[in-house]
């Protein structure tokens, strides 16, 4: 069985678990106590884990990334529902692609091209914190640097510049 087939199979299996978790709800109705109330974005980052876990069931590594973007996104809206904080969308969305990069890394050490992958992951996962950086610098967020923010931007030109300059480098030496 190819993995598109099986992929698809475990999706069908899956479907069909939840709708049989819904019906006997309806049949049963003290089955709702076994639910968990969580906050609404928690819900969000349990679907990254779905994902994860299908992608594990069908043997795609691959699904790693998704998986990890979806609970992501759930664990920043998880922050902004509890601190009221809505508007730090304007620089929290800089940590998608370090999302992105702890999937690449996940799905190498679950079964792809490890070394590829840890090293591209990193990557990503260093320019995500940079640009999150930068752009909370931009839009004032980082009073918990107290004085130091001031210099944080210089600081992070100074720091990229420099891993530009190593990644030359490296790659000069290897080519």
């Amino acid at each position: 069985m190819d993995s598109r087939a099986r992929t698809q199979l475990a999706l069908g299996l899956f479907l069909i678990l939840i709708a049989a978790f819904l019906a006997a709800l309806r049949f049963y109705p003290p089955l709702r106590a076994l639910i968990p109330s969580f906050e609404w974005p928690m819900w969000v980052v349990i679907a990254g884990g779905v994902i994860l876990l299908i992608g594990l069931l069908v043997g795609a590594p691959g699904m790693a990334v998704p998986a990890c973007i979806v609970a992501g996104i759930g664990g920043i809206l998880y922050y902004q529902n509890a601190t009221g904080d809505w508007g730090s969308w304007a620089y929290v969305w800089s940590l998608i692609p370090g999302f992105v990069g702890v999937g690449t890394i996940l799905a190498g050490l679950l079964g792809q091209d490890f070394r590829q992958s840890v090293r591209s992951g990193l990557n990503l996962i260093l320019i995500s914190l940079i640009m999150f950086l930068f752009f909370a610098a931009v839009f004032g967020r980082l009073a918990v640097l107290g004085p130091y923010r001031d210099y944080l931007l210089a600081a992070l030109f100074f720091l990229l510049g420099l891993w530009f300059i190593v990644r030359g480098l490296t790659r000069s030496r290897r080519g």
